[in-house]
Parts: C-alpha cells; structure tokens; sequence
C-alpha cells in the first residue's frame, strides 16, 4: 500500500503461480496515485531496462517503489513529479535493471572453492566432494558458506537463487537475513549426507523444513532438491515429487547433465533421463532442471509440454567438460529458460554476468553462427525468463508496476563504458560483476554504491577463512596419508614378494 498525504491508503494484489500464494501474500499492485504521494524509495538511471515483454528502455528513468512494490516506472522528472521519497539513489551514470536470477546453486559450497579443480564430473562428485561433505559440512559450515555465497551474490548483482544444499533451515535463515530472495531446497540423496541417513529420511526431514517455512517469508520459497537419477531411484523420486505435491511447492533437480547420466539411465531404465522421469510422472508438478546438456529431440517437447524451467550453467559445464546444452534449439522450441551459476566448487565463482556471456559464446561458436543467442537474449534468461524458469515471473524479472521491488544499477562510469552505443549490448558484453553499485531487494537497500549493509562482511570473511584453515588442514593430512598409502603399495618392503 502507498501512503499518501492526505492519510488514505489503497492496495490490491497480483497474480501468482499457485504454489507462490502464501509467500508472497503481502505482495500489493500498484494504484493510481495523487500527485505528491510519499512513498520509500526512487531509483534513478541514466537509462532505465525494464525486461518487459516491450523490451523497453527508458533514457534518463526512474523507478518508484513503496512497501517492496513497483508503483511506477518513466521518465525521472514525471516519478519526481508524482512522488516525494524518503529515500532516492541518484542515477548518474547508472544503468537500473531487474536484478540478476541464479536458477541454480549450491551456495555453501563457497568453502570448498578450489578443494578439486580439473576433474571430471563424476570422479569430482564421488572421489572428492561426497566425501569433504561428509566430513565437513555441518550446519556451522552451512550458515558461514551461505552468507559468503550471499555477500558474493548481491556484490554482483543477483537478487534471487534457487538452492540445493544442505540443512536447508539454515539456508533460509541467512537468506531472511540477508534481505536477498530464494527458492531454498531440501536436498533429498539416495545416500548418507551431512544432514540426513538417506533418501527416505531426507524427505521426512524436508517435509518438515518446508511445513516451518511456508508462508514464513514472503521472500522464501521452501522446495525439494531430489539430487538426480542417478543418486535416487524412481521409487525415491516419484516419494520426493509425491511430498512436494502434498504441499503445493515445486521441485529442483539436476537433469542430463552428463554423458555419464545418459548412459546410466539407459542401462538402467532403457531410456534417457528425461524420457525416464516423464515415464514416473516427476513432472507432473513445477519442476527447475538444472543443466540439461543432453536432451534428445524426442525429449525437448516433453520439456515444453511439462513447462519444466530449465537452468544453463555454462561455466560448470565447461569447466566439468559436460558439454554444451542445445540453448539455441530449447529457446526455439518454447522451453523455458534461465542461467545459474551452479556451486563456486564447480564454477568457481557466482558471476552471473560471467554466465551471460559464457553463454552466447559458447552457442555461437557451437553454431558458426555469430547470430545465436543474441544479447538481448541471454540477458532475459538471466532475468524475466530466469524469472518465469524457476515460478517468479509475475512476480519479479522486469521492472513493472505491480511486480516486487528485486532491482540494481549497475554504473557505466568505467573506461570499458566508455562509449556506449547500445545499453543492452554493453550490459551483455561489458559489465561485469565490479560494475554493479546498488542492489535494491523487495524494496529494501541492501547495496547503496557498492557498500552492504545487510551483510557484516570483516566477520563472515574472518568465519571463513579460520573455517577454510581446518578444512585445508584436515585435507592435507588425508591426502598426505592417502600418498603414504600409494607409497607403500608401489614399494613393496625389502623381502617381500613380487
């Protein structure tokens, strides 16, 4: 509701995806305002890249925002006629835009950045990060890499993330915090993880998490994180979507990643992996596909047809030598789609604007085709399409009245700015993650010119840097037994039989 100055009040609602209702019940629509109205917040911008279905871009624009709401965006002096606000952020050389959405993370995973580099998919996973996560993660280590994943994130610009990790109460409880927006999972393994003994008590134990928090947060969406197929058998992935639909929330799970899923599937179910979850039913309700490198033909319609939101996340991909997704082919169909970053232990990093342009090179050179997946594109994956992917659209990706307050600005003051002769081409091609100053969440400041002020960033980079002391510790002891090991194996002692 806007507060005017005559007192009266007036408000409304939007619509929604169902399974969003009570998280975002506080959501109000714009109303048609009296000149002079107060309200929170103006966002000023030289230019102004609203991400709505007219591609608009306003020069010399202003956003206005009141109790987490967009009431009104247009030229600045037209929002600086019609509101007084109690808080303006100047837009001199700034771009304003939707904030970024990270369809896909593992967000604590911020700790164990650099523990295993250069590996292969699923030797990384079992060899390496299975067993660290065993060893290490506990809540303690869950809230310290999230907050760092958090601080990360708003740096550069991201407003929203889905996430897939461990003790998820946890997750959820830095995020509140933090002021940012996420889907946050309950991470279902067909095996012994940090928080759970197996698939059937990572349910149980999701249905509570996702029981203590809906509605909790109107910036909190408690899901399911089923890991893969190849980690849960069908049976466990039709109990996890079966616990899901019981209480209305979608579900997050890495699909087709890598070639070795693909010919474990087959050799298991006889098909492919998203024929295979087709055939249970796992789509039947709001599914996030995280990766989706493989697809056949035959299985990109069942994507469109099961309006499964699918996340690319070429740097992972790249880095694990997974592949290249058909991005251009999925976008042509009508699937829908965004970007994340996947975890900083696979990435390393939680760049979004990396991913933008990882993203358009890779189908362009994939191709031959320097026409692929052109700027302005990619750009709304990584907002209204990153947006609708993951079950948010009408409520965030693009700046208009009605939709919550998730925007930045991002300064065009640097040399590699100068000149600029398409925004929407320079924010693709140019910004990066340093370039971002202000983040605005739900209508809060969390970013005012590149200073945080919802995050105590000496103490969270203290946490983890004496956290990621013992763990490097602990790491270089085992590898140095491990090579003792190998050591006395190739060695045989002096008599002994060859």
């Amino acid at each position: 509701m806007i507060r005017t100055n005559k007192g009266g009040t007036s408000g409304g609602s939007f619509g929604c995806p169902f399974w969003l209702l009570v998280p975002l019940l506080f959501a109000t629509a714009a109303c048609r305002p009296v000149a002079g109205d107060a309200i929170d917040l103006i966002v000023e911008g030289d230019y102004v890249v609203t991400m709505d279905a007219g591609a608009t871009v306003v020069e010399n624009g202003a956003v206005a925002v009141d109790e987490g709401v967009i009431l009104a965006v247009g030229p600045a002096d037209e929002i600086a006629a019609r509101y007084a606000a109690t808080e303006t952020l100047a837009g001199r050389a700034r771009v304003v835009m939707p904030g970024l959405v990270n369809g896909h993370s593992h967000a604590a995973m911020t700790l164990l950045r650099g523990v295993a580099d250069d590996l292969a998919l699923m030797e990384w996973l079992q060899n390496y990060i299975f067993p660290a996560e065993v060893e290490f993660v506990d809540a303690e280590f869950v809230r310290i890499g999230t907050e760092l994943a958090c601080w990360e994130m708003i740096r550069g610009g991201t407003t929203t993330f889905v996430d897939m990790y461990y003790y998820p109460d946890t997750i959820a409880e830095v995020v509140e915090d933090c002021g940012m927006r996420a889907l946050v999972s309950a991470t279902v393994i067909g095996q012994r993880s940090p928080d759970a003994e197996g698939a059937n008590d990572s349910i149980r134990k999701g249905k509570g998490f996702v029981e203590r928090w809906s509605g909790r947060s109107p910036r909190i969406t408690p899901i399911f994180g089923p890991h893969a197929n190849y980690t849960l058998n069908a049976e466990q992935l039709q109990a996890t979507r079966a616990a899901a639909a019981e209480r209305g929330v979608p579900v997050s799970i890495h699909v087709s990643e890598s070639q070795f899923e693909l010919q474990n599937s087959q050799n298991v179910y006889g098909m492919p992996s998203i024929e295979m979850l087709e055939s249970i039913g796992f789509f039947d309700g709001p599914t996030i596909a995280a990766h989706v490198v493989w697809p056949t033909a035959d299985e990109i319609p069942i994507l469109v047809e099961r309006r499964v939101g699918v996340i690319h996340n070429p740097s992972s991909n790249m880095k694990l030598a997974s592949g290249i997704a058909p991005v251009t082919e999925m976008l042509a169909a009508g699937v829908r789609m965004g970007l994340g970053t996947d975890g900083a232990a696979s990435n390393n990093d939680l760049d979004m604007w990396e991913e933008m342009r990882l993203a358009t090179f890779l189908q362009k050179v994939d191709r031959l085709d320097p026409q692929a997946l052109p700027a302005a594109a990619v750009l709304g994956m990584a907002t209204s399409g990153g947006a609708a992917a993951i079950g948010l659209g009408d409520a965030i990706g693009s700046l208009e009245a009605g939709k919550r307050a998730d925007l930045i600005q991002v300064a065009f003051e640097d040399v590699h700015h100068v000149p600029t002769f398409d925004v929407v081409s320079h924010l693709v091609y140019v910004s990066d993650e340093q370039d971002v100053a202000s983040v605005v969440v739900d209508g809060k400041v969390l970013m005012r010119e590149r200073r945080l002020l919802t995050i105590d960033t000496a103490r969270v980079a203290a946490e983890a840097r004496a956290l990621a002391g013992e763990i490097g510790a602990a790491l270089h002891e085992r590898n140095r037994r491990r090579e003792g090991g190998k050591r006395m194996v190739d060695k045989p002692a002096p008599g002994a039989e060859r």
